[in-house]
């Protein structure tokens, strides 16, 4: 075989790799993505439990990377600690090794059953979950067999003194094999592919023990890379989890580069091959990692702290706090944080309702004019919000993610709209009674008020449905629609009965008091159709209200 056509196989076999590691992180994130995604959050209560957390997603999603991107959202809410995010990236070190330790035995009898089996999984399963498990196994059954290739490919290196001697002169040099192999990992987005294709090199002769040992700690450190470029940019405390993870891996590797030869030496006494020398020392090296740097953690988010304090708060209310760019990668964490953006425009509109509320009986018109530039706040929120949801469409969503994507997108509209109504026309009406000197008949305050206070409540509601799936509050919203229907019917008899009094007075007030009840139903009306999605899931709303 000619070494064009040695190199162009090895593309083809490290691209099929990286296709099976993307396509089981890509079936677990389906499958698993929320469960996995609470998980780590539960997880990062206590450091032993943040680094058994960052151990089992990692483990699950092949992928330390897509660890980090979800732990960073966590810390740059200031939702958890750093001490604890610094330790799940301890243990999601780890859990790389417990991947390539599995797939490091000869196990080439499996590859074929785990692409059978996950093909007809996938084609016959009739629900999301048993199909993305499908995808799992075939992507499984792809990494195997590209194992497989890569050491059928490198395998007659050894035997050509041309390749030997080019080998050879490239890999003397200890420094030189980490840069080359963080770059790799690097550019490849994986450790994982990249511990095991130096486990093909080892394997196949083609490199010594020692240069193995100083790839796979290159890969380490090309691995802490993909996070900390992905954090800037933006708030730097983004960086700080990032950060600390990389700087544990660049004193990790400066302390074992001096002592290669003599840990390559230990490990050929031993017996095993080349290949496993790698497999096992990437293990260790994470192992002795994590024992060294946990007594150390708080110190050192101490220190990340100082170095990377908070940025100041922007002067900007309007301005999106939790559409992180770098979690779009991750789509359960990108759903979560345009759900945390979603509620600061609830909050808006609750402002809004309650300020209207205040301006029907006291005549400031400061106040007024406050609350309509509320309105600006609320598009610019909606307007980011479905940029960042059409960005995560864009990522490969299981239909449970896809759903959720829709709720979101759903709410938000729903608000805008609310927002729109309270500043284009009840704004407008709080305006003409305040320059009409207007004021309305006990009753009939009493009735806008109540209106008013069960929209606040009705907000509540909706937010319990939209953020935990309440099917009891999704009912009684739909219910309290007719207590609205009633309020508006008792404004029409009063403006009718303002119209016979022949009272001008009477009949600008009555008028007006229509006029709002009106618009509060139609935000009643917004409100309560983000009960209608989960309703229709659980078969309590029928599609129409007509009768058969």
């Amino acid at each position: 075989m000619s070494m064009t056509h040695a190199l162009v196989d090895l593309l083809g076999e490290v691209a099929l790799l990286l296709w099976g590691i993307h396509m089981v992180h890509d079936g677990v994130l389906r499958a698993f993505g929320s469960d996995l995604r609470r998980l780590l959050e539960v997880g990062l209560a206590d450091r032993p439990r943040a680094f058994l957390a960052g151990l089992g997603v990692t483990a699950a999603l092949q992928s330390s990377t897509a660890t980090a991107l979800m732990t960073t959202s966590f810390t740059a809410s200031a939702s958890v600690g750093l001490v604890p995010a610094l330790a799940v990236m301890l243990g999601a070190n780890v859990g790389t090794t417990l991947i390539v330790q599995v797939l490091s035995f000869d196990i080439t009898l499996v590859f074929p059953v785990l692409i059978f089996a996950g093909f007809l999984t996938y084609r016959r399963a009739r629900r999301a979950r048993p199909r993305e498990l499908g995808r799992v196994s075939m992507g499984l059954g792809l990494m195997l067999l590209s194992l497989h290739l890569l050491l059928g490919t490198v395998a007659p290196v050894e035997g050509s003194a041309v390749a030997r001697d080019f080998l050879r002169a490239i890999t003397q040099d200890a420094v030189l094999n980490l840069v080359l192999a963080a770059l790799l990992t690097w550019a490849a987005h994986s450790s994982v592919a990249a511990i095991l294709f130096v486990m093909s090199l080892a394997g196949a002769g083609v490199v010594t023990t020692e240069a193995a040992l100083a790839m796979v700690l290159g890969a380490n450190l090309g691995s802490a890379v993909n996070p900390v470029v992905a954090a800037l940019g933006g708030d730097p405390v983004r960086l700080r989890m990032p950060l600390g993870n990389l700087l544990n891996r660049l004193i990790g590797c400066a302390l074992m580069l001096p002592l290669l030869g003599p840990i390559a030496g230990l490990f050929e006494m031993t017996g095993a091959g080349a290949a496993r020398h790698a497999v096992d020392f990437h293990t260790a090296f994470n192992l002795a990692a994590a024992l060294v740097a946990m007594p150390l953690l708080s110190p050192a988010a101490r220190a990340l702290e100082w170095l990377l304090p908070r940025r100041a708060a922007s002067a900007d209310p309007a301005a999106p706090v939790y559409l992180d760019p770098a979690a779009l990668a991750t789509p359960s964490v990108a759903l979560a944080n345009a759900e945390r953006e979603v509620l600061r425009m609830a909050d808006v509109v609750e402002t809004m309702l309650r300020g209207s509320l205040d301006l029907l009986r006291t005549d400031d018109r400061d106040r007024l004019a406050e609350l309509r530039r509320l309105d600006d706040r609320l598009d610019r929120l909606h307007g980011e919000i479905q940029r960042y949801l059409a960005a995560a469409s864009r990522a490969t969503l299981s239909e449970t993610e896809t759903r959720r994507l829709s709720e979101i997108l759903a709410f938000a509209i729903n608000l805008e709209h609310i927002g729109d109504i309270v500043d284009k026309s009840v704004m407008e009406l709080l305006a003409k009674r305040m320059r009409l000197h207007l004021s309305l008949p006990p009753d009939s305050l009493a009735d806008a008020e109540d209106m008013h206070l069960r929209l606040v409540d009705h907000l509540h509601l909706a937010i319990a449905v939209f953020m935990l799936g309440d099917s009891a509050a999704a009912r009684r919203l739909v219910e309290e629609k007719e207590r609205f229907r009633e309020l508006e019917g008792r404004a029409r008899q009063r403006h009718f009965d303002g119209m016979r009094s022949g009272s001008p007075g009477v009949e600008e007030a009555s008028s007006l008091h229509l006029d709002l009840a009106r618009d509060l139903k139609r935000i009643e009306a917004h409100i309560a159709a983000t009960a209608h999605p989960l309703l229709e899931r659980v078969g309590a709303l029928r599609s129409t209200r007509l009768a058969s």
